[in-house]
């Protein structure tokens, strides 16, 4: 690793295998210059060309280019970085570099604005080990006024000498979320992104851009957005081939206010870089999550099996009831029990009582307490669903709050599934919700809390604010929500947490970095699972994946699959079971039992290992690899049979070529399961199987070699 400062004001931030270079150019601009693989010597970075373009006077006098940072004003008509503006009327920046300032880890390269009197440290934090680089803006009012931004965003990096990009993102919606859209860049400007106030299911704060990568092969540039709240992602290609990539807090209805004296630092913007294809991305941005982001205290556990209650009772939750569903929970293997909604207030339905977080005495006569305590006599940890930031109009908090949502004078208050939006930025409100759960999880033995969010933004006004005050209330209720995480997780180590939101509504670095788990979709279908799954795959890993066993026929869609697909389809992430154990038979309470205790065996390599994507066609058999210096584990689940076809064939990834594994009778080399590959033999519609295959230590085929191996 190198933090380099080179003639010319150039820098370099060099990782195991990438490298990013930029260069101060004329009037302080700071010009991107070079993001790919680590080049081999310092001369290379020194001759690397500015990428500056004369053309005409409808551009810039100091050429066409692309940047690190980009402020309003001036002429350059890509997404500013930074756009502001101060009481005076002043709302134009002329930036220049004053100093960069470097550590072990990263690089600040400072920037002042003598209109506005603002200083900005564009700030590169480098994790060597990942090839990931993160990106944010420290905004500095310097001056006496008060300055308005109204675009702060973290992340603005130009892309050269690559034609013919392809953009890899999501788009989705409830039930149908991570479907990974890919599409050609061309001329003009493409722009995902969130209005919602949450992080949504309609898309998500990653891409991916490539030209010809396959699952092996080929130089992908990856991003993730730190946050959890409205987020835009912009991708712009000029008629010079040049690509600028930014993203950060949406710009829209967005401001904010900075005192004189006063900092805004922004989210983090991560940005990857992997040459060997996707699988390549995958596994650095998963062992990125897994190792930096994620709650330290979880980094090396093994995720528990859980048991959810929700769709056995729906809201008709008693103790006795939760003691039955324990019982069976704890006889085939489950380590996790969770009460889901229903436990508290007046919550008979989705109609009344959220925001009365009281236990419901009719419901649980002596309270938590004694369901608790008996869960633990079954050696399985205990959980609670809460939905904190809600409320129903039929609630006593309602009632006695009706000032406390989201809300215009005179204007229609919208509710969806029955609730309302809590205004979390109001500093009452964001007491109650962290003195409730606070209370909660003090006076409770809860191990695990599944935080959930049903639904997005509506009317979001704050009585009384001026319009730039109330454009502030989307970052406060994500900064509110973050400190509420932030001291529970301090005042209560021992817990962990789940992010849900209707599915996976809330899924990005910045939940992450605060909550060990995260629900995916509602969608429990195991086929549409596997599609989201296998999509989900590319940007996060598979232990923060909650994934259930639910009944046949499904819900959502009445498909009815045999128990074993529906145990695969669940174990490619964190196995959770989620049907109504009262309901199965006794042949099926014990091929439970026996997935089960399969997936103990096997849940470290999924987890932890490597993952592989091995068939991209969903029209094909359902197959994922995952691979530890141990175990690999394939998942598979064989499509419908068509025209007599009953078989299915493929390669694995990642093995030592020359090692020999054992797969099932046979001793194979890795050679030969990565070039010759597998044959699957089927015999009903969807068919699952784990496939093991273990290293066969102390016995390597050597060159000299002859015996057949198969």
């Amino acid at each position: 690793m190198a933090i380099l400062e080179l003639p010319n004001q150039r820098f370099v931030l060099e990782g195991q295998h990438v490298a990013h270079v930029v260069t101060i150019g004329q009037h302080g601009k700071v010009l991107h210059t070079y993001f790919g693989a680590r080049l081999p010597y310092r001369s290379d970075y020194e001759a690397l060309p500015n990428p500056v373009l004369t053309h005409s006077s409808f551009e810039s006098p100091d050429g066409v280019a692309v940047y690190d940072f980009i402020p309003f004003g001036e002429m350059v008509y890509t997404e500013p970085t930074l756009k502001s503006e101060r009481e005076d009327g002043q709302r134009i920046s002329q930036f220049v570099f004053e100093r960069a300032e470097q550590s072990d880890s990263g690089l600040i390269l400072w920037l002042f604005d003598s209109l506005q009197e603002l200083r900005v440290g564009i700030k590169y934090d480098l994790y060597e080990t990942y090839d990931m680089i993160g990106r944010s803006l420290v905004i500095e009012n310097t001056g006496t006024q008060p300055v308005q931004l109204t675009a702060a965003q973290s992340f603005a990096m130009g892309i050269l000498q690559r034609p013919s990009l392809n953009l890899h993102h999501f788009a989705g919606t409830w039930t149908g979320e991570f479907q990974k859209q890919v599409t050609p860049l061309t001329p003009g400007r493409k722009t995902i992104d969130s209005r919602r106030g949450v992080t949504s299911h309609q898309a998500n704060p990653w891409f991916a851009l490539e030209h010809g990568a396959t699952e092996a092969t080929g130089e992908v540039i990856y991003g993730h957005f730190a946050y959890s709240g409205n987020w835009s992602m912009h991708f712009e290609q000029d008629a010079f081939g040049f690509v600028q990539v930014s993203g950060g807090m949406n710009a829209f209805d967005f401001g904010w206010k900075l005192e004189a004296g006063q900092q805004l630092v922004t989210p983090d913007f991560y940005i990857g870089y992997a040459a060997d294809g996707f699988a390549g991305m995958s596994a650095r941005a998963h062992d990125f999550q897994r190792q930096i982001i994620m709650p330290e205290s979880d980094r090396n556990k093994v995720r528990p099996v859980l048991y959810n209650s929700w769709e056995a009772t729906y809201f008709d939750v008693t103790e006795h009831g939760q003691r039955t569903l324990v019982d069976q929970a704890a006889a085939i293997g489950c380590e996790l029990f969770v009460v889901d909604d229903g436990w508290f207030g007046e919550r008979n339905s989705d109609q009344a009582g959220l925001g009365d977080w009281v236990v419901n005495p009719e419901k649980f006569p002596n309270g938590l307490t004694p369901l608790i305590d008996y869960v633990k006599q079954q050696n399985m940890q205990f959980g609670l669903w809460v939905e904190p930031e809600m409320v129903n109009p039929d609630s006593n908090l309602y009632r006695t709050h009706p000032d406390w949502i989201y809300h215009s004078p005179g204007a229609h208050r919208t509710t969806s599934r029955n609730q309302f939006v809590l205004n979390l930025g109001l500093p009452q409100v964001e007491q109650f919700v962290f003195e409730m759960m606070d209370e909660l999880l003090g006076t409770h033995a809860i191990d695990y809390i599944k935080w959930d969010m049903n639904r997005a933004f509506s009317e979001p006004g704050l009585p009384g604010a001026t319009p730039a005050q109330q454009q502030e209330l989307w970052k406060r209720h994500v900064d509110a929500l973050y400190r509420i995480f932030d001291e529970l997780r301090t005042r209560h180590p021992e817990v962990d947490f789940e992010a849900c939101a209707g599915g996976g509504g809330r899924i990005d670095l910045g939940i992450l970095q605060r909550t060990e788990q995260v629900w995916t979709s509602d969608n429990t279908d195991p086929l549409d699972r596997l599609a989201i799954q296998h999509d989900f795959s590319f940007a996060y890993n598979a232990k923060m994946m909650s994934c259930w066993v639910t009944d046949g026929p499904n819900w959502l869609n009445g498909r009815n699959l045999p128990l074993a697909t529906r145990f695969v389809s669940s174990m490619q992430g964190t196995l959770g079971i989620g049907g109504n154990l009262s309901e199965w038979t006794a042949e099926e309470l014990t091929e439970a039992t026996e997935w089960i205790a399969t997936y103990k065996t096997i849940r470290e390599t999924v987890q932890f290992g490597r993952q592989y994507r091995l068939t991209a066609d969903r029209r094909t058999a359902s197959l994922m690899q995952y691979t530890s210096n141990d175990q690999t584990v394939v998942l598979a689940v064989a499509p419908m049979r068509q025209h007599g076809s009953n078989q299915y064939h493929f390669r694995l990834h990642g093995l030592e070529k020359t090692g020999l594994y054992q797969v099932d009778e046979r001793q194979l080399s890795g050679a030969y399961l990565m070039q010759q590959g597998l044959t699957i033999t089927y015999t009903t519609d969807y068919e699952a199987c784990c496939l093991h295959i273990q290293p066969v230590h102390g016995n390597v085929i050597t060159s000299e070699s002859k015996e057949p191996i198969a």
